[in-house]
């Protein structure tokens, strides 16, 4: 583990460091406060720090404070290393931000116990920080698909929706359902259905754009939200994501099975008077003309003239 060791007293520094070295510790070195703090805050910096309280520059007290009033990311754990042993010494070096406090000259076994506690603290921190975005995940994604879920697409539209408004700029909104879906699993299993399922969800994330979502929006049903599209521009990234699900069979544990979509596309430019609710409803009554038509096929809502793209058009 990599660690900060700042001190400006030379003898003190290369003692403590053959001890950390010994440890097996990768250390790096800081002679007073101001380069200890910039060693602390750049990209990967150490996360564990003995930090000498009188240095050059900046003390420990003020590294500390800094530190935590603009922290790096990741949680510090700090030792502040003195010589001055009084209770209020104390209580001011844990008042900056200190976490722990050690004495000089420092017993090789205490620093030693002293740095493990340090390093449980940080494992807790990081299994907390890993058990909470667990939490986050699971709480705005969709189980089988690994997509957004209902709820966390729809929060995002409305979103996306807030940003056109301000920006005058075009969204398009795609809603696709998998055709015959219920086939597939009166026949083939609910397994083979869940693998159909998640096969989709992988095809259209490869379909789409590094800044396009896509959700589960209900049992068969995704939708697709694509900034900066207008109407054509949608069109057309409904029909490719069609084509990419069509492309192949799908493989899965009871066979190959080929899966086509139907969709509804709609798009919006700010300023805009229509919502989520209208938008989302727009585009349902075109997947329904989709289903109509024959299925496999794209239809847009908009008024006057429509554009249809369908499977097998030449």
């Amino acid at each position: 583990m990599k660690i900060l060791l700042a001190d400006d007293d030379a003898t003190s520094q290369w003692l403590t460091q053959g001890l950390l070295r010994k440890w097996d510790y990768e250390v790096a070195l800081a002679n007073n406060g101001v380069e200890a703090l910039g060693i602390l805050k750049a990209p990967g910096g150490p996360r564990l720090a003995l930090v000498d309280w009188m240095m050059p520059e900046m003390d420990g007290p003020t590294v500390c404070r800094e530190l935590r009033k603009n922290p790096p990311g990741a949680y510090v754990y700090l030792v502040l290393l003195t010589s001055k042993g009084g209770k209020q010494n104390v209580i001011e070096g844990l008042e900056s931000g200190a976490d722990d406090y050690l004495t000089k000259p420092v017993y090789a076994g205490e620093l030693r116990a002293r740095l493990r506690v340090g390093i449980r603290v940080l494992e807790l921190e990081d299994n907390l920080v890993s058990a909470r975005e667990a939490m986050s995940f699971k709480a705005s994604h969709d189980a089988l698909t690994g997509l957004w879920n209902r709820g966390a697409i729809i929060e995002l539209a409305q979103r996306e929706l807030q940003r056109v408004e301000r920006e005058h700029g075009p969204l398009g909104l795609v809603l696709m359902d998998v055709d015959h879906f219920k086939k597939v699993n009166d026949t083939l299993g609910h397994l083979a259905g869940d693998e159909v399922l998640r096969e989709v969800a992988n095809r259209m994330s490869r379909a789409v754009r590094s800044y396009d979502l896509v959700g589960r929006y209900g049992g068969e049903e995704f939708l697709i939200l694509l900034p900066g599209c207008a109407g054509d521009a949608a069109q057309e990234r409904g029909e490719h994501i069609r084509g990419e699900i069509a492309s192949a069979p799908i493989q899965t544990s009871a066979g190959p099975v080929t899966v086509t979509l139907s969709g509804g596309t709609v798009a919006t430019s700010g300023p805009m008077l229509i919502g989520t609710d209208a938008l989302l409803q727009a585009a349902d009554e075109a997947l329904y003309r989709a289903k109509e038509g024959g299925r496999n096929r794209v239809e847009a809502a908009c008024t006057g003239s429509q554009t249809v793209f369908t499977g097998n058009r030449s």
